[in-house]
This record gives structure tokens, sequence and C-alpha cells, in this order.
């Protein structure tokens, strides 16, 4: 977590601004309060990864013609787009209250193979598919959980823990799939994670459940107003009551709770449990929350920006794949949106204040 006063120019906040991010007596978000200050330049950065999105359309328009444009398409990205999308929604909070998770990835391929052991199958056939779905978000949040407890409580740094968790887990899917893809039989469950909605993949239809959710979480609610302010500055929301550790555990958790969600998305995607599933994808999730303009440092964080970044890199893909462009280019090219996203992260961050807080004035005969 940091506390880097700078990164997000709110560390001297008033107490009111303090206490409303506790969830005290520190009354209603003012104009001039901790929570808008951070968020200010948030509609600017959204406007500028919009152009760069349509950008990126108009390139795929001009080198792929219609079929780049078409409905079946665009519904393409969106679907490819959902899964990595959900991870990165809860990544947004992690990094948003100052830490890392870089075991989302092998935490979601465990819950593939989890849910699709026979003997859960048989159990879903005998009663209803929704066992499987349920043990898959019961093994994200335990997992996630988990990463909670040794980062906060067990005072282990979040990418040890986290890195600990990605290896553990992937070795655990291992054992349990015996290193075979295991296909999901249950008829009820591939009919509806594999089937359209009003003419629409039910993963899109989840993907976007689960933004809204996390919007409505991060900035309307104290849950996301304490992830913004223990990522901005962990001493003084300590001092304003928050409980720091509980928070942070939960954080893991609501990580461990999307990796799970992405599981049961991916199970409807593919039909087939594995523990290969999800290799890599806590950097593509970091990736996509960076560009989308969310700090690094943490104390900001921005939902729309994340999916706006997810987008990005799915569109990028769709561009390079219309034009049978090598995935060696493709890989340099996100690379180099990563770099400038984290550059002008830092220009930003380093940035003076413009409204810094005045001193306290010092007693006479002090």
């Amino acid at each position: 977590m940091s506390e880097n006063d700078s990164a997000v120019d709110t560390v001297d906040a008033p107490p009111s601004a303090a206490a409303a991010a506790a969830g005290g007596p520190g009354g209603p978000t003012k104009p001039g309060s901790l929570v808008n200050r951070l968020s200010g330049g948030a509609t600017t950065r959204s406007i500028g990864l919009v152009i760069a999105l349509l950008g990126l359309v108009l390139i795929g328009f001009l080198t792929a013609g219609d079929r780049f444009v078409s409905v079946g398409n665009l519904l393409v990205i969106l679907r490819l787009a959902s899964v990595i999308g959900v991870i990165s929604i809860g990544m947004t909070f992690v990094i948003t209250g100052g830490g890392i998770d870089l075991s989302v990835g092998s935490i979601m391929g465990l819950t593939t193979v989890v849910a699709t052991l026979s003997w859960v199958q048989a159990f879903a056939k005998d009663s209803h598919w929704i066992v499987m779905v349920l043990l898959a978000l019961l093994v994200g949040v335990g997992a996630g959980f988990i990463n909670g407890i040794v980062v906060a409580y067990g005072g282990v740094v979040a990418f040890i823990a986290t890195v600990a968790m990605l290896v553990g887990a992937r070795g655990l899917a291992e054992l349990l799939a015996n290193r075979t893809t295991q296909i999901v039989n249950v008829n009820g469950f591939k009919a509806v994670f594999s089937g359209n909605l009003l003419g629409i993949p039910v993963l899109i239809w989840i993907f976007a459940l689960v933004v809204a959710g996390g919007w409505f979480l991060l900035n309307r609610t104290t849950f996301g107003r304490r992830t913004v302010a223990i990522g901005g500055n962990i001493d003084a929301s300590r001092l304003a009551g928050i409980n720091v550790k509980r928070h942070t555990m939960y954080l893991y958790a609501l990580s461990g709770l999307t990796a799970g969600i992405a599981g049961v998305m991916m199970l409807g995607r593919t039909t087939a449990g594995t523990s290969t599933h999800g290799g890599l994808y806590e950097l593509d999730a970091i990736a996509a929350v960076v560009v989308g303009g969310t700090l690094l440092a943490g104390g900001r964080g921005s939902i729309m920006g994340t999916v706006l970044g997810v987008l990005i890199f799915s569109t990028l893909s769709n561009v390079f794949t219309q034009n049978d462009m090598s995935t060696s280019v493709q890989a340099i090219a996100k690379g180099a949106i990563i770099v400038g996203a984290v550059m002008l992260q830092q220009r930003f961050a380093n940035r003076p204040s413009k409204k810094a807080v005045p001193p306290a004035p010092v007693p006479a005969g002090a």
C-alpha cells in the first residue's frame, strides 16, 4: 500500500473528508472533499480513452473493411473482453486500495477445475447446475480471503503473497484435474452460459452486470470511499477509524469473487475446465486497469476507465487478427501502450497539488 502523498493530491484532507470516508460523522461528500478531488480529472481521462478506442475502430475499419464493424465481429470483441473484463473489475478495487493481486488467473483456472470435477457434475445433474456456479464462486472467494488474511494480518507483501497463491492454486488445479481437460456435461449449465439473451451472448450480460455493480460499489458506497482512502494514505485512514486490515481482506476476497465469476464464464465459453485456464490473465488485467487510469500507487480508481482499457486491448487484438498480423507485433504494441500509460500516470502523480492545504499557524511564543 502506498504512503506517497503526492500520488493522490489528498493526503492532508480535512477531518470531515476522512470521517466521511470512514463512514463517520463527517457528513455527505462535498465538492472539495477527498473523493471529488480524486475524480476531478476522471472525465478528461475517459475522453482520451474513448478517442483511443475510436481510433482503433477506425483503423480496423480502414484495414479490414466492413467485416470489422459488423455486428457479429463487435459481439466477438465484447465476448472475448468479458472474461478478462470481470477479472479486471476486481483488480481495480485491489489496486485502488494500494495492493496488487497476481493470483487471479490461477484462481480462475482452479475454479474451472473444481466446478467440473466428476462428482460435482454428477451432483449438479441430480440437483441443479447452479451447484457448479456456487462452488466456483466459493473457491474464488476462499482463495481471495486467504490472500487477504496473509497480506493484512500476516504482514506479507502483497506481491509475494499473491505470487505464492498463483503457484499454489495452479498446482492444486493440476493435481485435482490430473493434468487433463474436464469436459462440461451438464446440459443445463451449457444451455445458459453458452447461449444468448436478446441476441447478445450471456457472457456479455454478466460482464455488464459486474461492471454496474463494481461502479456502484466504488463510487456510491462507504466501501468504495474507504478503498480510495486506504490506497491514498493508509495511516490517515487508520486514524480516521477505518479498520484497514479487515477492509484489505475484503478487497482480496472481492478479487477472488470476480475470478470465480470469470471461471464460470470461461466454462460457458469453452465448456471445459483445465488448470491452464487463466494463464497470464493477471497481467492482462493489471494492464487494462493501469491503462484505464487507476494509479498503481493506489488512491485513485476508475471502473469505466478499466472497461475502456479492456476494450482497447480486445479491439487491438481483433484488429491484428482481422489483418492476419503476427502476435509478436501485437505483444509489442500492447507493451508500448502499457509503458505509455504508466509514464502518463507518473507525470500526473508527481504534479503538485493545486489545492495544497496551507500549514497550520504556529502559536505565538512557541
